[in-house]
This record gives structure tokens, sequence and C-alpha cells, in this order.
């Protein structure tokens, strides 16, 4: 198979789609790479390295789409690279469709299959390994920045996160304990604050309690719960996530006016929509706003800011899936794998993920039947 790489061109995007090591995996297998020149510049990553790793260098991205019949990317496509797309040709990459009816309408007038990493499920059906390592990553960061913004001259309170002897640290509430909450409560354990997670599954609940032994505040989400942690906090970090379908808007504008001022509050589930009223992307160049002495960062692609870390993270899970693509054609790989279909989103014109169609109000077409048509 031809498997192209473009460069990412989303703002402050420097993460790439394949490191030279998955290249050189797909190459000794037979499949044929094509690189556009410059794509893990920022990265370190020459093209020389791809060179000897076995692919080849195309001159621009027009080049990499035409010439190739799978496009493994990170981030979404942006509206010129769906004009790019084509009938028939795969996309692997992370897609974040709920929130960006425009995207899918491109992906629809293509024609093309798109398989979105972050609705790929594991073993029956449980975990999200396509999207876990970049939760993980995303809920540390999500702490490390709100750190930085909780300084006084960046529009927090002024509160040092881990406090020092005599003075209380600050207080993190997490709002949400999967993957990115959980490594989110990790680093500000580690730190020093005083943290609370709120969760709404007691499985998950009693897996958090065992881990954090006291270290962290275990509570169960309810809407008063939230309103009372809330007014109380220094940093609130959003990590709430629904496979494929828009993140709940818990945060309301009217909670705001209740809080700290100079409260710092990351918004993770941003990719869906965000969890908070006044949520709104960001980039990394202008990271944050303020709303009501409320600071809200509420960067799309978090990842980004760490890129080397996430491309070599997110190639460590992927390349398993891309090998298979390439090796067995997308029809027979996601044919032998429901967990593998479940990153189908759009496939011929047809939005074929229900979370993705009720999101967009779009009409569904089930999995099974797209792939016999």
């Amino acid at each position: 198979m031809r498997i192209g790489v473009p460069k990412e061109i989303k703002t402050l995007e420097h993460r790439v789609g394949l490191v030279p090591s998955s290249v050189k995996e797909l190459a000794s297998r037979g499949h044929e790479v094509l690189i556009e020149t410059g794509a893990g510049k920022a990265i370190n990553f020459t093209d020389r390295d791809y060179e000897e790793a076995g692919a080849k260098i195309a001159s621009d991205a027009k080049q990499v789409f035409e010439s190739s019949e799978m496009i493994i990317k990170v981030k979404e496509p942006q509206p010129q690279e769906c004009k790019m797309l084509r009938e028939d040709q795969i996309l692997f990459t992370y897609l974040h469709l709920a929130a960006d009816p425009e995207q899918a309408k491109g992906l629809k007038d293509s024609g093309c299959i798109a398989i979105a990493y972050e609705t790929v499920t594991g073993p029956h059906g449980h975990g999200l390994p396509l999207l876990e390592p970049m939760s993980e990553i995303a809920g540390r960061l999500s702490v490390q920045v709100g750190a930085t913004y909780l300084q006084k001259h960046l529009g927090g309170t002024g509160r040092l996160i881990g406090g020092v002897p005599g003075v209380k640290p600050a207080e993190v509430l997490i709002i949400g304990g999967g993957v990115s909450g959980f490594h989110a409560a990790q680093m500000a354990t580690g730190l020093g604050a005083n943290v609370t997670i709120l969760e709404r599954s007691n499985p998950r609940m009693r897996f958090l309690d065992e881990h954090f032994h006291g270290r962290a505040n275990i509570v169960y989400s309810n809407i008063d719960v939230l309103e009372r942690y809330a007014k109380k906090s220094d940093l609130i970090i959003g990590a709430v996530l629904i496979p494929g379908a828009s993140a709940p808007k818990l945060i309301r504008k009217d909670m705001l006016s209740t809080m700290i001022p100079g409260t710092v509050f990351v918004d993770i589930a941003i990719d869906q929509g965000g969890c908070a009223e006044t949520s709104k992307p960001t980039t990394h160049d202008n990271p944050t706003f303020i709303i009501d002495n409320v600071v809200h960062y509420c960067v799309a692609n978090m990842p980004g800011a760490v890129p080397l870390t996430s491309a070599l993270a997110l190639n460590h899970s992927v390349l398993p899936y891309a090998l298979r693509l390439a090796d067995e054609g997308w029809k027979a790989a996601l044919k032998s794998d429901p967990n593998f279909r479940n990153g189908l989103n759009v496939c011929k014109g047809q939005i074929t993920h229900s979370a993705v169609a009720q999101a967009l109000g779009m009409d569904y077409t089930a999995q099974p039947a797209a792939l016999a048509a």
C-alpha cells in the first residue's frame, strides 16, 4: 500500500503522523511511504532520517495526497486538506467530529474512508487505546499549565500549587476520573496540592480510592457537589469524555461568578466541544482568555506542546493498527475486528458512528451496512 504523511498545518502543531521507526516497520513489509518534506523537522526528524528508514520525500502536501492510498496524520484535516482527499482514500487520524460539522461535511463530500483514533475501542469494547496516550499527556500537562497560570501576573489567584510550610497548597478539582483525570491527579498530588476527583462510576471510584490511598479525595459527582467544590478551588480541570459525542456542559456560566477570582480552568475536553458553557477553542500562541475573573485554558491540541513525547507515544499505539490497514486493506481489517471498526466515523459520504451522527444532527449508517456497501 502507498501511505502518505503530510506535514501538520494546524496552528503550532509540530507532531508528525509517522516517526522514522514506524516508517521502517511499514517499509519492511513492502509498503511505500511518502513523507512531505520537513514533516518531522520541528521534533528533529530530518528528511534524511526518513529516507534511511525507507521513505520517499514529497515536495508538498498535494503530492502526498495525490499519490497515497492511505493518509496518516495526527490532527483532523484542515479545510484545504479535506479538499485534497478523494473517494476510497483512507484517512487515519484524530477527527473529533462531534464539535466540527464543517469537517464532517468536508469528509462526507470527499467520499473518503475516515477512521478516527479517538473512537477505536480496546478489547471487549473497553478503553480507547489510540486516545489514551494523548489523554495521559493532556492530563499531566493540565496541571503543569494550570500551575503556571495560577501565577498572579498571568491572571491566577497567586497561590503556589504545592504551598510552603505554614501556607496551604492549592485546591485542585478534577472533573472526571478517567485516563486524563487520573494522570492529572497523579501530577497534582505529586506536587503537593489538595486534590479532589469527581467521578460517577462506582467501579472507577473504587479504583481511584485504592490507588491514591487518601492522597486525593474521591467524591461522587452531581450538580450540588460540583457547585460546592468549584467555589473553593484554585485550579479546576475538566476531564470528562463521552467517546465520539460532545462533552456535557457541566460548568455553567453563572457558576463563574461564585468562584475565587483568579481561578484557573483547564478544559481537556475542548476537542469534543468543552465541558463549560464558556469554553471556546484556543491555540498555543494565545492559550487563555478570562471571563468573570476565571482564567480559561482551552487549547485544542494540548499534547502538541510536547510534540516529541507526543509523537513517539502516539506512534507506539497507532503502528499496530496502521500495519493492519496496510497489510489487509481497510475492509478486511475492520470486518475482522469490531473494536477497530468502532473507529470508522465516515465512509464514502456516510456518517458511520452513532454518537457522532447524534452530536451533529446528521443521518447515521451502521458500520456493518457501510462495510457491506
